[in-house]
């Protein structure tokens, strides 16, 4: 990877000024005459992510103003790879560590881009930047890997993404940190008792998975993740229009985040034990693809009516979440592509969250304020489980209206954990429809970092 940072400054390195936003008039008036004329002829009010550059009395590159506003530092950081010219750049500016160790990562995820399938790689001069003075420069790779994982991961078209390449990707992520990974296979799920994977994925040249990664001391406190491995989703017999088929390929974007969260708890050694259970699979049309009311038996028992096959991401979800619920971790979390009720509830910049325990999800909250990873809570409502009900079987996996369909989703998931479980669900967009300074369009990651952030408080201490 290359994020682009110098050791140290040398007698060429160019200052950063960062100048935050509500102070700028009162920074205006200290400045020289001629530093004056210069931002009032160049517009620059100190707006966060923008840039002005600042010649000397040489003519060359004497300075970069940056501003940045209370909230958004690390995406203004961000946007500063793709403007600089190259050179060897250095903050001058003092900060905490937690603010160094952002700005370092605002910047590594600006220097980000997704070039496997270009046949001319950029090859253009970089600019770098000396890491901030106070850093926690191994937590900031491990940010910026975990991110660019995720990323990569979610870009890569199905036909180099399907259920075999993702198992090969946890296990690659699995040998990096000394992990064990297993992988059941087709027919296999069955016998192990995952119906609910195998019959949404079986109609697939590419047989379904179930991905079981895990890591860590046995005595530690248990954190599991699942994530929503569907490669590619045609929406199955229920079959999608061709624009709502454009971006299925990120259809796996919850396994995508639960890799990469598993790349930063390994990388830090919390002081836990670690379990990461993957449904991977293809959403495909076949002769043997399931079909509408059909009726399936979950991994935990209950009978599931078939109400639309395009919602098939609850089915894969809900067999490995009862396998995570066996063990009664003392954290649960799941990352899923799940619904497009929750992008209209939130947008597309927002990670939706539902949460059975309140502290938890006031953590997540607090997390994504102080990480700029927003997330928000919306409600496990249970009178909407009437919704679900069906008539020939113990829950119907859609309702029969369109309202509400984040909130019905996340009930229908509820159904297979225990309430003395403490569950975080995350129904993410995982994607950038436009770009944003550090943040191109394609993959992107979601409450990543503010889950990592309340793990790493609660489980800080060093597994080894």
């Amino acid at each position: 990877m290359t994020y682009r940072f110098a050791a140290s400054a040398d007698a060429r390195t160019i200052p950063i000024v960062p100048i935050e936003t509500a102070v700028f008039e009162a920074w205006k008036k200290k400045q020289p005459a001629r530093m004056r004329r210069w931002l009032d002829s160049a517009g620059f009010r100190a707006k966060p992510g923008s840039v002005s550059l600042v010649a000397g009395d040489d003519g060359g590159l004497e300075r970069v103003l940056l501003g940045v506003g209370d909230h958004d530092g690390m995406w203004s950081y961000a946007a500063l790879p793709a403007t600089l010219p190259a050179g060897r750049y250095a903050i001058d500016a003092r900060m905490a560590k937690d603010r160094a160790t952002a700005c370092a990562v605002g910047w590594a995820l600006g220097c980000y881009r997704f070039e496997r399938y270009k046949s001319q790689k950029s090859i253009d001069p970089v600019p770098q930047l000396v890491w901030p003075a106070g850093c926690d420069r191994a937590a900031a790779r491990r940010l910026a890997d975990a991110t660019w994982l995720v990323r990569d991961l979610i870009n890569t078209p199905a036909e180099d993404m399907n259920p075999q390449a993702l198992a090969a990707a946890a296990r690659g992520v699995a040998r990096k940190h000394g992990a064990k990974c297993a992988v059941t296979v087709g027919d296999a799920l069955l016998k192990k008792n995952y119906p609910t994977i195998y019959t949404v994925g079986r109609a697939s040249a590419n047989p379904p998975r179930l991905i079981d990664l895990t890591w860590g001391k046995a005595g530690a406190p248990k954190v599991t993740l699942v994530g929503k491995g569907v490669c590619f989703d045609t929406g199955g017999l229920d079959l999608k229009s061709a624009s709502g088929m454009l971006r299925m390929k990120k259809d796996m974007g919850g396994a995508a985040h639960v890799l990469g969260l598993a790349d930063m708890i390994m990388g830090a050694g919390l002081n836990v034990r670690l379990r990461v259970l993957i449904g991977a699979v293809e959403n495909s049309v076949a002769g043997n693809a399931y079909r509408p009311s059909d009726v399936i038996r979950t991994r935990k028992g209950i009978t599931v009516e078939v109400g639309n096959t395009d919602a098939e991401g609850r089915l894969v979800m809900c067999d490995a979440l009862a396998e995570a619920d066996r063990e009664k971790p003392a954290f649960l979390a799941d990352f899923s592509t799940l619904t497009g009720a929750a992008r209209i509830a939130v947008g597309t910049e927002i990670a939706a969250l539902f949460c059975n325990d309140d502290r938890l999800a006031a953590d997540l909250a607090k997390a994504g304020e102080e990480t700029a990873d927003p997330v928000w809570r919306l409600p496990l409502y249970r009178p909407y489980r009437r919704m679900l009900d069906s008539k020939v079987a113990d829950i119907n996996n859609v309702s029969d209206g369109g309202q509400g369909g984040a909130i019905t989703a996340a009930l229908y998931l509820q159904e297979f954990v225990s309430d003395s479980t403490p569950w975080a669900h995350f129904d993410i967009m995982a994607w950038n429809p436009a770009a944003r300074p550090g943040r191109p369009v394609g993959g992107e990651a979601m409450g990543l970092r503010a889950t990592f952030a309340v793990l790493e408080k609660r489980f800080g201490s060093k597994a080894r």
